[in-house]
């Protein structure tokens, strides 16, 4: 592997991981796979539960069927890679590999992003304006809302990609990371990568800030609708739908501002790979727990699916 500066073209990355002692790896890999296997199950029974059940063709339940499905594609972008690192001897990847996995992650971190942003807007459409919900928020809007977050994000990914790489790899290739990352992609290239940086700042700022800002003042709006509400029931049944999203919002916006929305440090540091793991691993994994454990709906589908089940099996 290279550790020095040198001057040829750099064709694989080294990963470092999250831990270089076999026991510990072993450990990691169990729980990792543990998580994944959690997370892929948990999203595909709330992707079926969302299809098959009538009562949850809703606005709220489309998004929430897009994000799961995005959950799903997260993680496979970065769990399988991080599980054969541990497990196997060789820890590398091709430059192409390393491309791809940077493109994709990155994609479905800002659709995450844009996406918590229009759940909070068509909450705050349901509680604020709910007589003209169906008519603000009908099918044909939601799917567009839906495509502007897949394709803008799949568009500002490509374009900080296209920066990324590039830029002259030459030597060291040895990522303190468990999969590639751009601002951690971006320490090893042997030239000024200010440019760069600044571009990835931007776009965080309209990818990452611009739906938290929306969330902000989506829900900032929906609480004092709440408070001004009579009925003490209809604020408990408003707040119950919201809890599960602003516990999310919370999770992913948290750890993915505190990764690309500070100045980045021209050597490693090993805490990012650890704040990574929040957003890659445990967040998608939580999802559809917080959803499914705060929602009475997901409860009551799930129970009815249970139902139809046995019925089907005698």
């Amino acid at each position: 592997m290279d550790t020095k500066k040198t001057n040829l073209t750099v064709t694989e990355f080294v990963f470092l991981g999250l831990s270089s002692e076999p026991k510990v790896q072993l450990i990691l890999s169990v729980m990792f796979l543990s998580f994944y296997l959690i997370t892929v199950a948990g999203n595909v029974l709330l992707i079926t539960l969302t299809q098959l059940d009538p009562r949850l063709q809703s606005p709220m339940y489309f998004f929430l069927t897009n994000l799961a499905f995005l959950d799903v594609c997260y993680t496979s972008t970065n769990v399988p890679q991080m599980l054969s690192n541990m497990l196997g001897k060789k820890k590398t990847i091709p430059f192409s590999s390393c491309a791809a996995q940077m493109y994709f992650s990155l994609s479905f971190g800002m659709i995450e992003c844009v996406l918590l942003g229009v759940m909070a807007y068509d909450r705050y459409v349901a509680i604020c304006q709910p007589l003209h919900y169906t008519v603000i928020m009908d099918r044909n809007t939601c799917v567009q809302l839906a495509a502007v977050s897949w394709s803008s994000s799949f568009l500002s990914s490509m374009i900080i990609n296209v920066l990324t790489l590039s830029l002259p790899y030459c030597g060291p290739n040895v990522l303190n990371h468990f999969f590639c990352e751009v601002p951690s992609v971006l320490r090893l290239a042997c030239t000024d990568t200010s440019l760069t940086e600044m571009v990835v700042f931007i776009f965080s700022v309209v990818i990452v800030f611009t739906p938290f800002l929306l969330i902000v003042v989506s829900y900032a709006r929906i609480l004092l609708s709440v408070l001004r509400m009579r009925s003490a029931s209809g604020r408990r049944k408003a707040l119950s739908t919201c809890a599960a999203h602003l516990t999310v919002v919370a999770l992913f916006y948290g750890t993915a501002i505190f990764m690309y929305m500070r100045p980045q440090p021209k050597s490693s540091r090993a805490g990012g790979k650890i704040i990574a793991v929040f957003y890659t691993v445990i967040t998608p994994m939580l999802n559809p727990l917080i959803y499914s454990l705060r929602n009475q709906d997901v409860k009551g589908a799930l129970r009815r699916a249970i139902v139809r089940q046995k019925a089907g099996g005698l």
